[in-house]
Parts: C-alpha cells; structure tokens; sequence
C-alpha cells in the first residue's frame, strides 16, 4: 500500500467513523448536567431542593422515541423536587400520529414531588408554527398526563413563583401583562423557550433566572468554535450560562431529543438545578 492510498483510507475510515458516532451514538448519550441555581427571597424550605428542567423531546418519526422514556426513567432515579418542561414537545410533521406518540411518552413522564409544569415551543404550534387547535391538542395531553401548562400565567410551587410564557413564534405571545405582575420580593423564576425572548422590551424590571430552550445547542458544535447553526438571532444564545447584565441570569439547555438525528460535540441534555437560598 503506497503512503498516499494508507492516507486516503485512513481519512475514510475517520470519516465513516465520525458519521457513525454523530448518528447513532451522541443523539442518545445522554448527560445530566448539575448546576447550582440560586434564587433571591427562596424559602428555606426549598433551600437545596433539586429543579429538573427537560426540554425539547421533539416527540415523532424522525428518532426512535424510546430513547426519551429510557432517559426518563433515568431521570427518575434523582427524585426531583419539581420539575419544569421548556417546550417542543413534539417535532411538528403534519400528522396526528404525533399526538399518540406524545401520549404514549408522557405516560412515563418525570414529575416532581412538589410540582411539575410546563411551557410550550414553537413545533407545539404546528404548521409554521400558526395552529393555535395543535398547542391545544398538546397542551391537553400534557394536563391529562398531570403536568400543570403555563400560557403567560404563573404557578406557586410552595412558594416558589414560576412564569411560564407562551411561545415567540406563535400565535399568543404577549407577556408584558404577565411580567407587570412579578413581584421583586418573592422568589421568581421565569420559563421561556426562545432566548431571544431575552432581547425584547417585555420584562418589566424583572432580575433572576430565566430558563429556556430551542437552541439544542446547534446540535453539533465544532471543538473549539461556536455552534455553524443556531436558530436565533442572537448567536450568543448557544447553551449554558449566559450572563445578561442587567440582573438577569439566562440558562439554555440543550434539548433532550431532537430535530434530527445527530449530534457531534453536544450531547443531549437533562439538568438538575440545586435551588440556593441568597
């Protein structure tokens, strides 16, 4: 074998490898990540309480759905206090087979001891995300699975307020009235899908966490480079920790399923928050 035929191969091989593991192994190498999350006037009773947030199944055909009641199950072994869905519960195809798949999943859904609620994204509106009967359809599955929706409105998780807004790229988005009613001296914490939310004049004073999704991370993330597709416009919104400045603290998570099936350098992700006491 001449050195130049050894090289050519040698870069196949690595090719076909590379291909192999962004395909069939990262998409499903799961990763609980641990992240303290402290919250301004948190009751001491929640004072190190486990927040598990699960975002974007992207229920339906495109990956084998099994895989998330496997990471479910899982997930379960951590006995969460609450826990927090942050949207794209299905990976919208025009077909209502999705809605049996999404049942069939949250029948092994992840609740918490103290509550659990959720928000919905932008494939939970259908068809260019404008089909207000498909985030209904989703939404109900979701409460028949005992999983409180928020659409702009607020629960109280022993004594722990969580805001969940109604998706960017829907139909509903307005959470200006919602943010008027935050109150400073409570223990707050906002949901919403789409970072970008971040940019926009809706907040109302509001300082704390905000969690989101949507990004998956660009799904593959080159060593050492930023994500090549992100579906925001602002492209620091990428994953993790994003410190925005102004007494608002953004976490991203990368999404436990996902649009389509491969990943390189960004596996999927469910994260268990430490609640902290300041």
């Amino acid at each position: 074998m001449t050195r130049k035929s050894f090289i050519k191969k040698s870069l196949l091989a690595t090719g076909g490898l590379s291909l192999f593991y962004s395909w069939q192994v990262e998409p499903f190498w799961l990763e609980f990540v641990k992240q303290d999350l402290p919250i301004k006037n948190l009751p001491a009773k929640l004072h190190n309480k486990i927040l598990m947030q699960i975002s974007d199944l992207h229920v339906g055909n495109r990956f084998d759905y099994n895989f998330l009641i496997d990471s479910f199950q899982k997930a379960k072994t951590y006995k969460p206090d609450i826990v927090v869905y942050t949207g794209d519960f299905v990976c919208w195809e025009n077909n209502p087979e999705q809605f049996e798949q999404l049942k069939i999943v949250m029948k092994e859904a992840v609740r918490g001891t103290l509550g659990t609620v959720a928000i919905l994204g932008n494939h939970d509106y259908g068809a260019e995300w404008k089909e207000g009967h498909v985030a209904d359809e989703v939404s109900k599955i979701l409460t028949d699975s005992k999983i409180q929706v928020l659409r702009d409105e607020k629960a109280d998780i022993s004594e722990l307020n969580i805001y969940g807004f109604e998706e960017l790229w829907g139909i509903n988005f307005n959470p200006e009235k919602l943010t008027k009613t935050i109150n400073p001296d409570e223990a707050n914490l906002v949901l919403c899908h789409n970072p970008d939310v971040c940019d926009l004049d809706v907040w109302n004073g509001y300082q704390g966490w905000i969690l989101s999704g949507h990004t998956h991370g660009g799904q593959c993330k080159p060593p050492f480079l930023p994500p090549l597709i992100l579906p925001v416009k602002n492209r620091k919104y990428t994953s993790g920790i994003i410190d925005l400045e102004d007494g608002r603290m953004l976490y991203i998570n990368r999404a436990l399923g996902h649009s389509y099936q491969v990943r390189f350098n960004c596996r999927p992700e469910i994260t268990l928050f430490t609640l902290k006491s300041i």
